[in-house]
């Protein structure tokens, strides 16, 4: 039942789009684009269980904090792990927005991206989520469907197309028509777990440990997933698991590409899995239009050449990768028709307050 009151404040909000990532939370005021980019991370007091900092403010104090302070991301491999933290999250993100474009106490119109994968818990508790924060009617939007309406691809039309969104927590491979997907698999290999392989090669080869920030800096310079033309020498800089010491290490992209490729060779397996249970109709579609590629994992050197090797389809990364998924829900927002038949297709009900 709709909610008079809400109904009321809800003409003077901003219907917004929400990347809820596991490393990144991107929102979309309708008519004003994309306006905020922090990252998904809470700062809690363990023992006050109050929230100290969220986004920008909370990463920086990601390793530098004592002993009573937390500070932890609440998404974990797409899904919420910290229900409350998430809620707070989402709180703080919407009250940021309308705080720059419509002062007073918000009651927007949400679409959220979630996992092709997540279960009917946890869809119920980003609505939950969603609701607590103060959103008045809530949309969830798988984000490979959310992808392709990003990356500008046709999903009304009856031809088939291929989207791979490699995100910080999990990958999504869809294969969507008719504004419905067709076939999809969602698998937790993508930018964090290139992470974690990067810090487990350092501690198996070189007895040195890494934290989190040292190892995506270390991915985004010299991660690789296929040869380069000139391979380069970069630097590890670590604690010594022997001595406690500072250490240094130089090592190769070829020895960074080979500690990723247990991660890379999952999302190439995933997909080839993906095409090889895709209707003979689509296939014909998919060698004509490509695969295209989103999420910041698709800026892996090399990624997109090794991925269309192994598929023998042509592949691209489409343009600001890291944004379609929150720019595919604003533009679903713009488009109130197309985002209800994809709600019909996918089964998915708006949730009131």
């Amino acid at each position: 039942m709709i909610n008079p009151l809400s109904s009321f404040l809800g003409r003077f909000s901003h219907d917004i789009g929400i990347d809820l990532g596991t490393a990144n939370t991107l929102v979309n005021v309708r008519g004003r684009g994309i306006v905020l980019d922090e990252p998904s991370v809470v700062a809690v007091d363990k023992i006050t269980k109050q929230i100290l900092a969220i986004g920008s403010e909370a990463k920086r104090m990601v390793g530098r904090t004592p002993s009573t302070i937390v500070a932890a991301r609440p998404l974990r491999d797409g899904v919420i792990s910290d229900f409350r933290a998430t809620e707070l999250m989402l709180q703080y993100f919407i009250k940021s927005v309308h705080e720059k474009f419509a002062p007073g106490l918000p009651r927007p119109r949400l679409v959220v991206g979630i996992p092709s994968g997540a279960t009917e818990v946890e869809k119920r508790a980003v609505l939950d989520a969603a609701s607590g924060a103060g959103s008045r009617s809530t949309y969830l939007l798988e984000e490979p469907m959310a992808a392709a309406i990003g990356a500008h691809l046709d999903v009304m039309e009856p031809a088939g197309v291929m989207v791979v969104d490699i995100g910080g927590g999990t990958t999504e491979v869809a294969v969507i028509a008719l504004g419905g997907i067709v076939k999809s698999a969602s698998v937790r290999a993508a930018g964090d777990a290139m992470d974690d392989a990067i810090i487990m090669y350092a501690r198996q080869f070189h007895n040195l440990l890494l934290g989190e920030r040292s190892a995506e800096e270390i991915k985004i310079a010299a991660g690789t997933a296929f040869p380069l033309d000139e391979e380069e020498i970069v630097e590890l800089r670590g604690r010594d698991l022997a001595t406690g010491l500072p250490k240094l290490v130089e090592v190769s992209t070829i020895e960074i590409r080979d500690a990723l490729s247990s991660v890379t060779n999952e999302i190439i397996r995933t997909v080839r899995d993906t095409i090889e249970n895709t209707p003979p109709e689509l296939i014909t579609d998919l060698m004509a239009h490509g695969i295209v590629m989103t999420g910041g994992g698709s800026l892996l050197k090399g990624l997109d050449r090794r991925l269309a090797n192994e598929t023998r389809f042509p592949v691209y990364v489409t343009e600001d990768p890291l944004r379609s998924v929150v720019r595919g829900c604003g533009e679903a927002l713009e488009e109130t028709s197309t985002l209800e038949k994809i709600q019909s297709s996918l089964g998915t009900k708006q949730r009131y307050r």
